[in-house]
């Protein structure tokens, strides 16, 4: 039997122990990623928040602008 059908079970049982371990914790790690909650929803509360500033900002200026706005 190929090592392609054999149960994955048997295969990790044929691992010296400290690679089980590694085994275990990416499989732990899985579980974590696939069973996390889903992120929050980007916040759209910026929206139109720059028609308020002068035409005259600089690039740069809106940037320190939208920084200080993600820290509010």
């Amino acid at each position: 039997m190929s090592i392609a059908t054999r149960p994955l079970e048997e295969l990790i049982q044929e691992l010296p122990p400290l690679l089980r371990s590694e085994v275990r914790d990416f499989v732990e790690f899985l579980l974590f990623k696939h069973h996390r909650p889903m992120q929050r929803q980007l916040r759209q509360d910026w929206a139109d928040a720059l028609k308020t500033e002068p035409q005259t900002s600089s690039s740069v200026d809106l940037q320190h602008r939208a920084l200080e706005w993600r820290t509010e």
